[in-house]
């Protein structure tokens, strides 16, 4: 009977819409009957991928080092459908540091552990127009593939069980830790692509021998093309081994080390810039330079970054019962990202020192800071170290485990190639930018013991401890990386006999004297430096407490329930649950659910993070400032001390196993979070806001004293919102006897956002009619700036001496709002005229892999064999339907950085690999 039964469930299962699977329930390396132990989401000793009640998906070691990326984060963005690692460009710190997001939540919002213990998150906090703005996240690419044993992926809320951050689920990286052995290897590779949508420009269209606007758009030259560009750049390679050792020949200890560098060439993207680059010599003619300038100026792509890593995993036994451990690690990268191009005939570029203070800037005084324009880099300089120290039980009725964590992430900038241009000719080209720094501290213990209650099996009653100390730093930069120079001077009010002893020019009208030939702009181009008013020092601590009941009660029948209480020093105190439980009602077939409640603290970056850049407008410098939400230009806005985000997580689905090698997946979420905490929009004279709204906010501004702020932006608790989907992950091992082993892995993620409630109790702010606190653009960005399905099919096999892996991508749709309001509808969410909608696309990798002797391996591959991109950004004219002309840089920026798979193209690469 019971056989007839698993027939029919099995017949029924084939006909499920599972849409070409593909992850990481890479159970085993030889078929999905071995049983796996996991330690992700449970505290019992005996829990495995198959009787857990919450997803778990567990990706081997070997699986993360096949393939031409060796980025972790990369590695997961191709193997886990949930998992999403967009890769933008011209993003300052966040082209370095790009974060990563899981079910389409926050980069904060997924917890990070190596080996079991909380990994902190980087000083970076990502401000710019990313996914993940307004978010610090853990570094995963600091950890190199080579050290991994396995990833532990759990796709559930886990506050309860690890405390704040555990919303979208836990990544657990275990560490290598054998005391023999060990692994190197070596890989190269290089991109060879051509740039889909991107014409190959060969020249100017020359009449007459000089160049010509193109009729179409007169904010370009035309030119003639041959072709689409192509590209062989972003050269890479790295260097990496793992060794296991005993512990200086202790029976029972190892030491397990991994070291690698790596470094990876720039990549370009751009289409060529058309735009004149120099000033006009007359309304009719150009500059001559114009037939001869390299249009290639841009630097759109991926970083130079040169990455140096070192992890340590040890352990040894004291007695018969004990075992003290530690494990730790060191990573340095220096990294190279482009700002925008500054042109020849920018203001950016002129030198107002040529200028009298009451002379007025035209064409034909400019003068050049340097002759042909400039590209300022941003050298970004990140350090991070981290270490763990324990000691922990391993015989007798209890385990426990007491150990002592420390990490540190450092983020410092530089700025190469640029001007202040306030400072004229004085200035620097070179300026240290400042930084930031981000440290915790925590001790943690664990005690855990079975107990025999006349369940179906033990009862594991596991309880604990932990204390966090968190600091947060702001270094300011040097003078120069953000001062106003003597080529800027104020207006201000006073009569016409002393504007003129100051060269100045008064308006009668007004009585304002104006300075038109000191309107430099000020700071550092393509970064400003962090002002000295900047500087922080920021602390915070906090204790939690947890209980966690886990155990068979029932034949078939798996529960755990779990409780945490947490107390912060800067916001108070939470409370948080969660059950979850599995009934398998026939062998091979189980449901499984879970119910909890959860939350993140407000990171100090939130809290605290300030910086101001200082704009010009009608003569007069303002501040744009980020402050942090104590400020009292804050607080003049109104702001309150953050709250903790609250989520409420419910899962439910099945698992089946109906025949040998052969399981199955499936698991629908619904997360609930309020007071979702996001940047508001610029609030001011300079705000985003309509003529009006920035004028009431500019009047609550200057009422409490703070005349010279143009906008101020700051952290509130600002949304409500859903996120559910569906997750669905199958694994097969063929049953091929004779021609090797292989295995077909699929998965699939469907995933939606929805704001529930845009919120407004900012005191004075709430009564200003029409002011928008978190906009349209990055409404958008939350909801559908991530693909909204995806699907991973892979294939992976050995026959005899050869190998291969074969994998397919499909990244669903995505939208990247552009700045222009909507025509028609609803203002905070109908598409405008400049929203690009980025379509489907698969994405091929394939490698082969050779093993002529036991222990030396090769294979060559290519990732993203068929050359795919985005789609490429509209630029001219818009439709006659909607009038008008897309925005100028999208002719030579041609790709979305909203792109879920980047917008490189074909990257070829060969590997060695020896063990020993």
């Amino acid at each position: 009977m019971r056989s007839t039964i698993r027939l029919s469930l099995l017949a029924s299962l084939s006909a499920l819409p599972l849409a070409a699977p593909a992850l990481a329930q890479d159970t085993a390396a030889d078929g999905a009957d071995e049983q796996v132990i996991i330690v992700t989401g449970t505290r019992s000793t005996a829990r495995t991928v198959e009787d857990s009640p919450v997803p778990v998906d567990v990706l081997s070691g070997d699986t993360l080092t096949e393939g031409g990326q060796v980025e972790t984060n990369k590695i997961l963005n191709k193997l886990v459908p949930s998992f999403n690692f967009p890769q933008p460009a011209i993003a300052d710190g966040s082209d370095a540091l790009r974060p990563a997001t899981l079910r389409g939540l926050g980069p904060d919002q997924t917890l990070v552990l190596v080996n079991g213990k909380r990994r902190h998150v980087s000083a970076l906090l990502n401000i710019n127009g990313t996914v993940g703005r307004g978010s610090a996240a853990v570094d995963m690419n600091s950890i190199p593939a080579l050290a991994i044993d396995r990833i532990e992926v759990l796709r559930d809320g886990a506050s309860s069980q690890y405390g704040s951050d555990a919303i979208a689920g836990v990544v657990n990286i275990r560490l290598k830790n054998a005391s023999e052995g060990g692994r190197a290897s070596i890989s190269y590779g290089k991109y060879d692509t051509t740039i889909s949508g991107v014409a190959n420009v060969t020249g100017l269209a020359l009449t007459g021998g000089a160049p010509s606007l193109d009729p179409t758009d007169n904010r370009y030259f035309l030119a003639t093309t041959d072709g689409e560009r192509k590209a062989r750049d972003g050269e890479s390679y790295s260097v990496a081994t793992n060794i296991g050792l005993p512990f200086f020949g202790v029976e029972g200890g190892y030491i397990n080390f991994t070291a690698e560098y790596r470094r990876r060439g720039f990549t370009n993207r751009q289409g060529h810039d058309l735009r004149p680059n120099y000033i006009r010599p007359t309304p009719t003619t150009w500059d001559p330079r114009e037939i001869t300038f390299n249009r290639l100026q841009f630097r759109f792509g991926d970083p130079k970054a040169d990455d140096f890593i070192l992890f340590a995993n040890m352990a040894m036994p004291i007695g018969d019962s004990l075992e003290l451990y530690s494990f730790g690690s060191f990573n340095q990268r220096d990294s190279l990202s482009a700002a925008n191009y500054r042109q020849a005939n920018a203001a950016a570029n002129r030198n107002f020192a040529v200028l009298l203070p009451s002379d007025t800037p035209n064409n034909a005084n400019f003068v050049g800071l340097t002759p042909d324009g400039f590209l300022p880099f941003i050298q970004s300089d990140l350090t991070d170290r981290a270490w763990t120290t324990g000691l922990r039980t391993t015989s007798g009725e209890w385990n426990a485990d007491a150990s002592l964590t420390w990490g540190k992430n450092n983020f410092d900038y530089r700025v190469e190639g640029s001007v202040n241009t306030s400072f004229g000719p004085a200035t620097q080209r070179a300026f240290d930018a400042g930084g930031l720094s981000y440290r915790h501290l925590l001790a943690n213990l664990d005690l855990s013991r079975e107990f025999d209650v006349g369940f179906a099996g033990p009862l594991t009653v596991a309880f604990g401890a932990e204390y966090r100390n968190e600091e947060f730093k702001i270094r300011p930069g040097e003078t120069q990386s953000w001062a106003t120079g003597p080529m800027f001077r104020a207006s201000f009010a006073t009569n016409s006999a002393f504007c003129a002893s100051q060269q100045g020019v008064f308006n009668a009208g007004t009585g304002i004297c104006s300075f038109p030939g000191r309107a430099a702009p000020a700071g550092a181009q393509g970064f400003p430096g962090i002002p000295a008013t900047s500087a922080t020092h920021a602390r915070r601590s906090n204790v939690a407490g947890y209980v966690e009941l886990d155990a068979e009660v029932a034949d078939g029948f798996t529960a755990t329930a779990a409780a945490r209480y947490e107390h912060f020093s800067d916001f108070g105190s939470t409370l948080t649950g969660k059950f979850a439980a599995r009934y398998e009602f026939v062998d091979g077939f189980a449901l499984r659910g879970s119910i909890s409640n959860g939350f993140r603290a407000p990171s100090l970056h939130q809290q605290f993070f300030t910086t101001t850049s200082t704009n010009f407008i009608a003569g007069v410098p303002v501040d744009i400032s980020t402050v942090a939400v104590g400020s009292p230009v804050a607080r003049a806005l109104g702001s309150k001390d953050l709250k903790a985000e609250k989520s409420f997580n419910l899962s439910a689905g099945f698992t089946a196993n109906p025949v040998s090698g052969l399981t199955l997946t499936v698991d629908y979420y619904n997360i609930r979070i309020n007071d979702r905490i996001v940047l508001t929009e610029n609030l001011g004279a300079a705000g985003s806001g309509t003529a009006a709204v920035n004028a009431a906010v500019k009047a609550v501004l200057d009422a409490n004293g703070f005349n010279s702020v143009g906008a101020a932006r700051f952290f509130i608790n600002g949304l409500n919102t859903r996120t559910q989907g569906v997750d669905a992950v199958l694994n097969w091992r063929l049953p091929v006897e004779g021609v090797g082993k292989w295995t077909l892995t699929a998965a699939y993620n469907y995933n939606t956002q929805k704001i529930l409630a845009r919120k407004n109790d900012l005191g004075p702010l709430a009564t200003i009619p029409g002011l928008i606190l978190f906009g349209r653009v990055e409404g958008i960005r939350f909801t559908e700036g991530q693909p909204r399905d995806k699907v991973v099919l892979s294939l992976d096999g050995d026959v005899g001496i050869f190998g291969l892996t074969a994998r397919s991508t499909r990244y669903g749709k995505v939208v990247s709002p552009g700045s222009a309001n909507p025509t028609a509808g609803d203002p905070l969410t109908a598409y405008g005229p400049d929203d690009i909608f980025l379509r489907a696309k698969w994405i091929t990798d394939l490698e082969l892999r050779v093993k002529p002797m036991e222990r030396l391996s090769f294979a060559i591959g290519a990732d993203n064999l068929f050359d795919v991109y985005p789609d490429r950004s509209p630029f001219g004219a818009r439709p006659a339907a909607i009038g008008g002309v897309y925005p100028a840089n999208q002719q030579y920026i041609p790709f979305s950085i909203f792109s879920p798979f980047g917008f490189n193209g074909r990257y070829l690469y060969a590997r060695a690999s020896i063990e020993f």
